[in-house]
């Protein structure tokens, strides 16, 4: 009695890693979870392509996508005064501008390799920390208000 079981489903396929040429195919594995190292393919077939330099390179470029997502996330103020549909097509056109970024770092973090991760995360962190400190600076400090809890509020 025989364990393997023939449906006659199966098409001609040429064995795992060779080509119909004969050839021997040199395509990379797609990692599925995440793994460190410099062998990875960040948004463009063959870039960082295994060279240390280039992959500095894609972790210093996620992090500044990332960080520019954040930056923008403040979309411009429309003036008084401004034509809505002007005013509207301003802040349509950066959200469709930080929207392609994000989606940018999203299939950047996709690649499944931990230092492009830890870079993307690091500069949302980054351009968040700055929007919120850029935020506290220029809000009108509450002097002496009281809190819910009857305590004086020093902010």
């Amino acid at each position: 009695m025989s364990n393997e079981h023939d449906h006659g489903d199966h098409m001609d396929m040429p064995p795992s890693g060779t080509m119909p040429n004969g050839g021997m195919s040199n395509h990379m594995m797609m990692h599925m979870s995440f793994y460190w190292g410099k062998d990875a393919i960040v948004l463009f077939s063959g870039w960082p392509n295994q060279n240390l330099g280039m992959y500095v390179l894609a972790l210093f470029f996620v992090f500044l996508l990332a960080l520019a997502i954040e930056v923008l996330s403040i979309l411009p103020a429309v003036k008084p005064g401004t034509k809505p549909i002007v005013g509207g097509l301003t802040q349509a056109t950066v959200y469709a501008f930080r929207m392609g970024l994000a989606y940018l770092v999203m299939l950047s973090v996709m690649s499944f390799n931990l230092g492009i991760f830890i870079a993307a995360v690091a500069g949302h962190a980054l351009g968040f920390f700055i929007i919120k400190t850029r935020a506290i600076a220029t809000a009108k400090p509450a002097v002496n208000m009281p809190s819910s809890a009857g305590i004086m509020s020093k902010v």
